[in-house]
């Protein structure tokens, strides 16, 4: 019997447990130390942000952007509804209202031409998610945004290492969060970061950071003790998670370039199922310069595919499909609203499948995992 291919397999550059051990000897465990400035300022000089923070997860990141725009109840907030819950969770911890569009059939991301109609004088901000690493438009929604006064929350989780027109994705609304979950391409099994592109805010996240002190400051010299100032919680990693998490930023370029080889070679492999019909294949358009975060096809509408990735668990290939849209779950019809028709999420969100991409799966195993893709969609 052969080896099931696993849908991913987190990657090892080789030194984390060595800085995990540097950081123990440093005797600074609790966060906020060494390596967490090195990932801090990697994170800075790659994106060119005003400031990172690492956190110990997106979500936390998100958290701490909701409560930076003093997001309060009744306030409302234009995404994607095809999304992780965490987008609009750090919303509604705060008392605001997810308002959901669709989404544009080439990259799956918010249609930019529908969120002017979803604002009303409740709206605060707009959170554009770059699906599989690939940008929104991002030019358009900074226009909007600017039209009406509205703060612009990057949810850049998958977007670690991808641009748009030359510029980082996280680094070009107000703020930005990143992932480092054991799933992404840069990882520290869980992580994450919020990057800060308004200077003015710079202070306030920090205080937010952690507990709503001003530790930071303390630490710097700067006063000559902490204490209570804002609301905040404990959003700052410990040392071991920055420590494994510098391991993998010091490769950052080469993974990615990795993980984009792979990526190619799926896009080639596929074509021929996708010119007779039986699926489509992502598009990345010319601005965008992805990352390989994943790699989708799209069934043809009419195979059913529960059926398709039955049969490719049956032969030992681990696919699996994404998001179930927020605004059809029960916590998004009781805590947000749509804005016009989702015919797109609801039909592409049925449609989709994620296949196995990992550093280290094989070109035989990428021919595999297609054969066995090819096979099973005769099956749906």
């Amino acid at each position: 019997m052969k080896k099931s291919i696993p849908f991913n397999r987190p990657y090892l550059s080789g030194q984390e447990f060595e800085y995990i051990r540097q950081a123990k000897k440093n005797g600074m465990l609790a966060g906020n130390g060494e390596f967490t400035k090195q990932c801090q300022q990697w994170i800075e000089s790659s994106t060119n942000c005003h400031k990172a923070l690492l956190t110990h997860s997106c979500t936390a990141a998100l958290e701490m952007a909701a409560i930076l725009l003093d997001i309060g109840p009744g306030d409302e907030i234009i995404m994607p509804s095809f999304t992780f819950v965490s987008t609009a969770n750090a919303f509604v911890l705060r008392g605001g209202v997810p308002v959901f569009i669709d989404i544009r059939r080439d990259t799956l991301n918010l249609d930019e031409t529908l969120i002017e109609a979803a604002i009303t004088s409740r709206t605060r901000a707009i959170v554009p998610v770059h699906y599989a690493g690939v940008a929104c438009e991002m030019s358009s929604i900074l226009k909007i945004a600017q039209k009406h006064g509205l703060a612009v929350v990057e949810d850049s989780a998958q977007g670690v290492m991808a641009s748009y027109k030359g510029q980082a994705l996280g680094s070009i609304g107000d703020l930005g969060a990143f992932s480092f979950h054991e799933t992404k391409n840069i990882i520290s099994g869980q992580g994450g970061a919020l990057l800060i592109n308004s200077s003015d805010l710079i202070t306030r996240a920090e205080l937010i950071w952690i507990k709503g002190t001003n530790r930071s400051q303390f630490l710097r010299g700067e006063v000559d003790k902490y204490v209570w100032q804002d609301i905040g919680s404990s959003f700052l990693p410990g040392e071991i998670t920055a420590a494994f998490l510098w391991a993998q930023m010091e490769q950052a370029e080469q993974i990615t370039k990795t993980r984009l080889k792979l990526w190619h070679q799926y896009h080639s492999l596929l074509k021929p199922l996708e010119e007779n019909g039986l699926i489509e294949l992502p598009s990345v358009p010319s601005e965008c310069g992805q990352n390989a975060h994943m790699y989708y096809v799209l069934l043809n509408q009419k195979i059913n595919r529960n059926m398709v990735l039955s049969s490719m668990s049956d032969a030992g290939v681990n696919a699996v499909f994404h998001y179930v849209p927020l605004h059809s779950s029960p916590a998004g019809e009781r805590f947000g609203r749509t804005s016009g028709e989702l015919d797109v999420t609801n039909t592409h969100s049925k449609r989709l499948i994620r296949l196995p991409l990992w550093i280290g799966i094989s070109e035989a195993e990428q021919n595999r995992v297609v054969t066995v893709l090819e096979s099973s969609l005769s099956q749906g």
